[in-house]
């Protein structure tokens, strides 16, 4: 497990974080295609939170694609560097999952973040955040489509629809099983969202949300829980 450290100059108010995601927003590569679904390697990020101790964990589950075996995953725990704001999640929760990828024995290949990408109210979610600071090509699969507006997809797995901001599509609601509740799915960095939702329903075989998102999930936890006393609460955070 990697303690993570916050860098010195990680803004403190939310000025200081809005000025980062204008800045950083004009960098998001939004004419690639990506890695065709199924191969390579997929990593999963997901943080977890101790309230009472204001502690943070993240994890970074790496998957092989095809068989969805997990080839390496590393945790890191450390504050929590920025409060709570709507919007800014991803102020709080980069660090440890930077430092948890850091970790990592081998290259992530494409990153499945629990939240979101473009669709955000600044189009700079956590998946857009990341990829631009990694470089990597980056996913957000969220599990509520946040402000935006869509129409139920069909019931059979695979079915979308447009999440809109307006008439703006920032990403879609995918069925993942039949007739369940649909995932919402955006492009973060280096990834059209035709293979971003492609990648997503390779990574779903199964359950509701990819297997990238449960196995970051359920490893953030177990270290959130070995890091902090017996007693305290513990929960998960849909980074934005």
């Amino acid at each position: 497990m990697t303690t993570v450290r916050t860098p010195a100059d990680w803004p403190v108010t939310e000025e200081e974080a809005r000025a980062v995601q204008d800045r950083l927003r004009t960098r998001v590569v939004r004419d690639e295609p990506g890695p065709p679904p199924g191969t390579g390697r997929v990593t999963g990020v997901d943080v977890a939170y101790d309230d009472e101790r204001d502690v943070v964990a993240a994890a970074a589950v790496v998957l092989d694609a095809a068989t969805l075996d997990v080839v390496a995953e590393s945790t890191a725990v450390g504050r929590v560097p920025f409060p709570y704001v709507p919007g800014l999640l991803a102020f709080r929760e980069i660090p440890a999952v930077l430092a948890a990828l850091d970790a990592l024995p081998c290259p992530p290949g494409l990153l499945v973040c629990d939240g979101y990408g473009l669709a955000h109210p600044r189009r700079f979610g956590l998946a857009s955040h990341l990829g631009v600071l990694t470089g990597l090509p980056t996913i957000g699969v969220a599990k509520n489509p946040f402000t935006f507006t869509h129409e139920e997809p069909d019931p059979p797995r695979g079915s979308s629809s447009p999440l809109l901001a307006g008439s703006e599509e920032v990403g879609r609601a995918l069925r993942t099983r039949h007739a369940v509740k649909p995932v919402f799915v955006s492009v973060g960095h280096r990834v059209s969202l035709d293979n971003a939702c492609a990648h997503t329903l390779a990574l779903a075989p199964r359950y509701r949300l990819p297997e990238t998102t449960r196995r970051a999930d359920a490893l953030c936890r177990r270290a959130l829980a070995g890091a902090a006393p017996a007693g305290h609460s513990v929960r998960g955070e849909c980074g934005a």
